[in-house]
């Protein structure tokens, strides 16, 4: 993700081998998990040029491609720090708002070719990437308050959204967001207290 001439090889691999490329996810991503007044200059470039300038340049090159057949699905995978702000991710976030930002750009650029270009934004899921974190039981606790469905993410969760993008049937749908976070970004801040005088009543 951080060498043009890789990326080019891929590309040109890809259509020795397949003659065409349909479907891009751009997945590739890396983060380095430090309060703002810690991250170092090298930090941010490994970041950024990971997840933004490697992400743009492979989208870039499986677009030649797309365009030849005048057909595409490319997905440029976001997060929930595409559309929030958490301590501790600053470059990752902003890396992460530049795809929601790049992927908009993106589907104006290629729309004429056929091609559909859209971000898949996933809240909080528990992957290599944040295994650490899930180790703190008492911090799952506090993460899944926050989520309306109650949960973190299951890897799985993300597969009927993937497919829509990469079908037929997402044939209008493009420069868009889909976040798949559980209704996190929501604002899920209980107004109530919990009670059980509070909850609904499910009796008639």
């Amino acid at each position: 993700m951080r060498d043009y001439d890789s990326i080019q090889r891929m590309a040109a691999s890809a259509k020795k081998v397949f003659g065409k490329v349909d479907i891009l996810v751009n997945n590739a991503g890396c983060n380095v998990r430090k309060r703002a007044l810690e991250v170092s200059w090298d930090d941010w470039n490994l970041i950024l040029d990971t997840n933004l300038r490697g992400s743009f340049f492979v989208a870039q090159a499986v677009a030649r491609l797309m365009i030849e057949k005048r057909y595409g699905r490319l997905i440029n995978i976001g997060s929930e720090t595409s559309v929030a702000g958490y301590a501790g991710l600053a470059p990752y976030g902003a890396s992460r708002g530049g795809v929601k930002q790049m992927t908009m750009s993106l589907a104006h650029d290629w729309g004429e070719y056929g091609i559909t270009v859209n971000c898949l934004a996933p809240g909080w899921f528990n992957t290599a990437q944040n295994a650490v974190m899930y180790q703190d039981a008492g911090w799952v606790e506090y993460l899944s308050e926050r989520i309306p469905l109650g949960r973190p993410g299951a890897p799985n969760d993300l597969d009927g959204a993937l497919v829509f993008l990469a079908s037929e049937e997402s044939r209008y749908v493009t420069g868009q967001t889909l976040l798949v976070d559980g209704g996190i970004s929501v604002g899920a801040l209980r107004a109530l207290p919990n009670t059980p005088q509070s909850r609904p009543s499910t009796g008639s």
